[in-house]
């Protein structure tokens, strides 16, 4: 088997949970044979939003068929 890893940020303004939920829902909308993903980075935005804007980094990967 042979996987390819990528690297997706999603954000959200309630939570890191929420940000990670929304690269994952992304994900799985948009790309086959999800096997794993794993929450890389945490961040906060606050310069430029108003309030908060939570960033999860996710590297998911998926199998490529052959």
């Amino acid at each position: 088997m042979v996987f390819k890893k990528i690297t997706l940020i999603g954000t959200s303004p309630e939570s890191f949970d929420a940000a990670a939920d929304d690269a994952l829902d992304r994900a799985e909308a948009t790309i086959e044979n999800i096997h794993w993903a794993e929450v890389s980075e945490l961040g906060v935005e606050v310069a430029s939003v108003e309030g908060r804007e939570y960033q999860a980094e996710v590297e998911v990967a998926f199998h490529l068929e052959e």
